[in-house]
């Protein structure tokens, strides 16, 4: 009961940012990108419900719409990752031999190196931005996926069923599509909600050094860079963007700890 209920809190708590977010043009106060010095790091309170940056931009408004930027770029990269990492794992779980071989030593390569390492060097060649961020990210986290998801399929491919399959005469892509696939779901869902909120540090890590999304977009981890000069004088400055990232990974973990033990329970 009380898995159930922390399942549910972190849902709830993905589904309210989410739409949150959604609604950002509505909920928002003033508008994100709205320059008033007269009104420099104000403190909450007001008009400004928590307050206002070096700029006198309110951070209640650039907070809400920072939820699209950040949050639909974690959903963006997860997406696209799976995208690349599926048939990879799959193929190469199933099929195993040298493709299999080939494939690990390259994922092996990309594990001998940081994520956060690797992430800023290829930011690096590819120039700050925030379509470069997410292509970095994607070419560094699509190993993880093609990892777990290998490692999945060898576990279900020795069972009965699966020889049954064979025996039976069904194609291989047919055998990974009916049979494999729906049995390695749970552990790929669990896994990426546990990602997406180290995604969405990653990618704040990346705009807070300046490689990610550039100002004056509202962004949690731009919001924090713009932020580091004021914090003595105005902490709030950088207190709520951190805890805006703070509720989205806990959210997430959540989830994912929740989902997992469910899962092991099944």
């Amino acid at each position: 009961m009380k898995n159930n209920i922390s399942l549910l809190l972190g849902i709830g708590l993905l589904i309210s940012i989410i739409l949150i977010g959604l609604a950002a043009p509505w909920l928002s106060p003033h508008d994100p990108l709205t320059i008033n010095l007269n009104e420099r790091l104000s403190p909450p309170g007001g008009i400004y419900p928590l307050g206002t940056d070096h700029l006198g931009r309110c951070l209640l408004s650039r907070i809400l719409f920072g939820i699209r930027t950040t949050v639909t770029s974690a959903w963006l990269i997860m997406m696209f990752t799976l995208l690349i990492s599926l048939p990879i794992g799959l193929v190469s779980g199933y099929i195993q031999g040298r493709t299999d071989h080939f494939m690990m030593r390259i994922v092996d390569g990309i594990f001998a190196i940081p994520d956060i390492v690797l992430t800023i060097a290829i930011v690096g060649i590819l120039g700050p931005g925030f379509f470069n961020m997410i292509v970095a990210i994607i070419l560094v986290r699509w190993a993880n996926y093609v990892r777990l998801i290998r490692s999945l399929v060898i576990k279900v491919e020795k069972e009965d069923y699966i020889l049954s399959a064979r025996m039976s005469g069904n194609s291989h892509v047919r055998i990974m599509w009916r049979h494999i696939l729906p049995q390695i779901y749970s552990p790929m869902l669990v896994f990426g909600a546990l990602d997406m909120g180290r995604i969405v540090i990653l990618i704040a890590g990346l705009s807070f050094i300046g490689l990610g999304t550039q100002p004056p977009t509202p962004e949690w981890g731009v919001m924090l860079h713009d932020a580091t000069s004021y914090f003595q004088m105005a902490p709030h400055v950088m207190i709520f963007p951190g805890l805006a990232i703070l509720f989205f990974v806990v959210a997430c973990q959540l989830v994912s700890e929740r989902l997992g033990k469910l899962g092991e329970r099944e």
